[in-house]
């Protein structure tokens, strides 16, 4: 469904009040790489039958160490968790699906973690009713429709602040895709596409999640595969 632009505006501030708490910057970091090379994108948190995961794209996973980015609003009391929750072993806290592009964890760690430093997460989740199913995913046609991106950039200053992004998304190839390249940090950031209802209101889907550039935009893993993923981890 292609919204107009007032619309697609309308969607975009939504799902910020809805959903942006439920967007966490992730960043691996190649310990040991001349360069002290680092990797940012995107994690989002993801409810299904009474279990929460952290999901993202495996690429930003292979890395002996990483991070988790904290912004105030995620956690609380105010002023007492740090800026970053460190994950050394980085790659071996993912469950790693490859063929989907996909790296799934569960988040009882993370929740370890905050309860030691005296803290508890303040987020939201994005929740399994709104995940696109097969159906969803197979009315995706060659017709550009309206997608959401919800996703942590990459600031000059080294800042990761929380971005919407309005896109385009088509089935190309048999690939469900976004058709232009997103900035740096977007890699692994839910999208989300739209749908009329029987009532006339728009209904969102979350279509998956953004995998590496190809061909001048990004394929994306799409819930109908991912929910298996999760139900493996």
């Amino acid at each position: 469904m292609l919204l107009d632009p007032d619309t697609e505006n309308d969607v975009a501030y939504e799902l910020c009040q809805l959903l942006g708490r439920a967007i966490l910057p992730i960043r691996r970091a190649d310990a040991g790489a001349a360069d002290g090379g680092r990797d940012e994108g995107t994690a989002f948190l993801f409810a299904r039958q009474g279990r929460e995961y952290l999901l993202t794209a495996d690429a930003l996973t292979h890395a002996p160490a990483g991070e988790i980015g904290l912004r105030g609003s995620v956690t609380e009391p105010a002023g007492v968790a740090a800026d970053a929750v460190p994950l050394p072993d980085f790659a071996a806290r993912w469950r790693h699906h490859e063929e989907l592009g996909v790296a799934v964890m569960s988040t009882v760690g993370l929740h370890e973690h905050a309860d030691a430093g005296g803290w508890r997460w303040r987020t939201q989740q994005v929740p399994d009713a709104i995940a696109a199913d097969g159906d969803a995913i197979a009315g995706i046609g060659a017709e550009p429709c309206s997608a959401v991106v919800l996703a942590h950039g990459a600031g000059a200053d080294g800042g990761r602040p929380l971005e919407v992004a309005i896109e385009r998304v088509a089935r190309v190839g048999g690939v469900v895709r976004l058709m232009t390249e997103l900035p740096t940090g977007y890699l692994g950031a839910p999208v989300f596409g739209v749908r009329a209802g029987g009532d006339g209101e728009v209904g969102l889907r979350c279509l998956g999640l953004v995998l590496p550039a190809r061909d001048g935009g990004h394929p994306l893993a799409t819930f109908d595969r991912i929910r298996a993923a999760v139900e493996a981890a």
